[in-house]
């Protein structure tokens, strides 16, 4: 039975039941090119010293082109000039006897309402509404420090646009309720069937 959960855990599941128990049930990691994730990552971690409020000039002169626009985009957006909660934050709550939670990108706070920034170089959720990411963070924090007023913010880098989700007490029984469906679907499966139109990293050992 799994007691932790991240979004990360979820969305494999969602996408191969089977690459879920590759990776997450008998722990098998396949090699994976990090260079796709180069350019995301400096973004990530610019963002995160200067939340931090520490100097970022060196990192800036380091920058591609490519990124030195990004970041220019990212680093002008209100947001960022609100108050710091926490960057690269670590957050979870509990429902029933399983603790859901992972890192959030950044949690601001302006006007008593809380952010959860999510920063992406690839693209926005296809249901950002009912992402897993979404849900787990926005229910998080509301159980953590106490309030309604919040908002998660999908930050697209590439093409630099935002998407605005705000919590309200309807969305609150759909998340707790899709959120439990698929940990109880998890923790009762048996044969973690693969999809069949999945040809992930696993392919190889997959049968």
């Amino acid at each position: 039975m799994f007691n932790q959960l991240s979004p990360n855990m979820l969305k494999t599941y969602e996408i191969c039941p089977r690459k879920f128990y590759f990776k997450y049930v008998k722990g098998i990691s396949m090699p994976t090119n990090d260079s796709i994730f180069e350019f995301g990552k400096n973004i990530h971690a610019l963002a995160f010293y200067n939340l931090r409020g520490e100097n970022i000039d060196k990192m800036e002169l380091a920058l591609s082109e490519k990124e030195r626009d990004v970041w220019n985009y990212l680093k002008s957006l209100k947001y960022l000039s609100y108050e710091v909660v926490g960057a690269e934050y670590n957050l979870s709550l509990k429902i029933e006897n399983t603790f859901f939670g992972g890192r959030l990108d950044a949690l601001l706070k302006n006007d008593d309402r809380y952010y959860i920034l999510d920063y992406k170089t690839g693209s926005i959720p296809k249901n950002p509404k009912f992402d897993y990411q979404t849900m787990i963070y926005t229910l998080a924090v509301k159980e953590f420090f106490k309030t309604n007023d919040i908002s998660f913010v999908y930050l697209d880098l590439k093409n630099k646009t935002e998407l605005k989700i705000d919590y309200t007490d309807e969305l609150e029984k759909e998340y707790i309720k899709k959120l439990t469906d698929i940990k109880n679907k998890i923790n009762s499966e048996e044969n973690f069937s693969k999809q069949k139109d999945c040809n992930c990293e696993y392919s190889l050992i997959c049968y």
